[in-house]
């Protein structure tokens, strides 16, 4: 058994549930350990009583009771081969301390989903560059959009950049290449888009076909 500790909330860990920075910090404590530790205040904030869902704030101090030293063995970190890594990192475009942003080729899934194996987020593994966690998305783009993607280097970061996307406080352009010259060539498109199927069995191929507003009941 491990004595009792005394941890300091860090300023990228604020924000949080309580439960959640425990198993950051303890993985091989169980959940229903946790949550009776809790109830009998053996895990206190500030010298107060909590509860697992109680949010902590940085600065904060957490009393840590004695724990087993049988720690669980670690997740295993997803594998990227070598080509992926040398491909999403050569995909960066910026890099600081909060912060990586990509130039997401298309046909590249941010998330992945059904029969999609191989993401940016699966990749991002590649995209440590010394930190102890991945970039967490915080915002997504569709397969076949390339563009800047945004990955937040630490959790502070993401909630504050979720944020900032969810309200639209973000400002978001988008290129079309078109076939000619617009007449005129400033004004608003109002086209009502439908999903064109594709060919195979996966549907390989779909497209985004636009259609004119007197048009659209009829698709």
């Amino acid at each position: 058994m491990t004595g009792v500790q005394t941890l300091t909330i860090g300023a990228d860990e604020a924000d949080q549930r309580l439960d959640r920075w425990f198993r950051r910090h303890f993985p091989h404590v169980p959940q229903g350990r946790i949550e009776k530790m809790c109830r009998k205040g053996e895990i206190r904030v500030d010298g107060g009583r909590v509860k697992p869902a109680t949010r902590v704030e940085a600065g904060q101090s957490v009393r840590i009771p004695p724990l087993p030293d049988d720690a669980a063995p670690a997740q295993p970190r997803e594998t990227v081969s070598d080509t992926d890594a040398t491909m999403i990192r050569d995909a960066v475009i910026y890099r600081d301390d909060h912060i990586i942003a990509l130039n997401k080729p298309p046909g590249l899934p941010t998330q992945g989903g059904s029969k999609q194996t191989r993401h940016v987020d699966g990749l991002a593994e590649a995209l440590r560059f010394g930190l102890d966690e991945k970039p967490r998305l915080v915002h997504r783009l569709d397969k076949d959009t390339s563009g800047v993607l945004v990955l937040a280097r630490t959790r502070r970061i993401a909630g504050a950049l979720t944020e900032a996307f969810r309200s639209r406080d973000t400002r978001k352009i988008y290129w079309a290449v078109c076939a000619g010259v617009p007449q005129p060539r400033m004004g608003t498109i109002r086209y009502g888009l439908v999903k064109a199927p594709g060919h195979g069995r996966g549907g390989e191929g779909e497209k985004m076909h636009c259609v004119h507003p007197r048009d659209v009941d009829a698709t």
